[in-house]
């Protein structure tokens, strides 16, 4: 047996629930053997325990399932690259500090995940990488909340970073609310960006990215062509500003810790993918300074 004896104790004191047609109490017993990772299935000679797999594997991201209804406000989003040891420190942060939604997609095996799962904490598996844009733009999809954090597994939680961003997309004055950002430098022809520290902004990073679901989708989301993260959120900023969004930037309770998907991507991946992304910020972009923030 596989399974702990304890729970097939449950089991057969579901059979006889079942038998006396107490079937609220029989599933008041599956549910519990549920919540200890186990499906009970029925057979004819009586019942079998069948391990749950708790991070679930998803062989195409376009049939990746929305999450379930919920009462709560945000979803935090996060695309998870390898390194699970700090992803499991920067989602424990959150749970610290938040009772927030939480959907993860690895797209490396991620078995050791599932002990972050519970009630509210998703994990799923990509057999294949389709990409960062892709990824942030499933993750926009399926959430079942008005406001959704895509936020980076570097990043963790000092303190309730949540409440203050969410009071603010409520008041519905701003599109997106981020905890790093800046200014377009306009005398370097759009080629950078200045941090100006907290106020309103051009751009966001997704070290700690809010935005208001629906804006984002009508901006038309991340796109899909920036299959690495470096520059794609400056260009899904921009598409926000273009479509009439204001962003802000915040001081919030958190940290930064070695940024993986810069620091240990292969060098020469990082960069064209970096220059292909900002190519298209240009090409789209620059000029158009009427979508940008007051200067300051």
């Amino acid at each position: 047996m596989n399974a702990p004896e304890n729970l097939y104790e449950l089991g057969r004191a579901r059979q006889a629930a079942r038998a006396e047609k107490n079937f609220a109490l029989a599933d008041q017993l599956r549910d519990q053997i549920a919540q200890a990772g186990y499906e009970i299935v029925d057979v004819a000679s009586g019942f079998e325990l069948h391990e749950k797999s708790l991070v679930k594997s998803i062989a195409d991201i376009q049939k990746l399932k929305n999450l379930p209804k919920s009462d709560h406000a945000i979803t935090v989003a996060i695309i998870v690259n390898g390194f699970h040891d700090d992803a499991i420190t920067s989602i424990n942060s959150i749970k610290a500090h938040s009772s927030a939604e939480i959907v993860v997609l690895a797209t490396q095996p991620a078995k050791d995940l599932a002990s972050i799962v519970d009630s509210h904490t998703h994990v799923f598996y990509l057999e294949k990488d389709p990409g960062w844009g892709e990824c942030a733009n499933a993750l926009l999809r399926i959430a079942a909340t008005p406001y959704v954090l895509i936020m980076d597994p570097s990043t963790t939680f000092t303190g309730d970073a949540i409440s203050p961003v969410v009071q603010e997309l409520k008041k519905k004055d701003f599109a997106a609310v981020g905890w790093r950002g800046g200014l377009i430098n306009i005398e370097d022809q759009w080629r950078s960006v200045d941090d100006k520290g907290a106020g309103e902004v051009d751009v966001l990073f997704s070290y700690f990215l809010a935005v208001d679901k629906d804006a984002a989708v009508q901006s038309g989301g991340f796109n899909a062509r920036a299959i690495y993260y470096r520059n794609a959120d400056i260009e899904f900023s921009l598409r926000l500003k273009h479509a009439a969004g204001h962003l802000l930037q915040m001081d919030l309770p958190l940290e930064q810790g070695r940024h993986h998907g810069y620091y240990d991507t292969e060098e020469s991946f990082r960069d064209t993918q970096s220059k292909k992304n900002y190519d298209r910020i240009l090409e789209r972009f620059r000029g158009k300074e009427a979508i940008l923030s007051p200067r300051r």
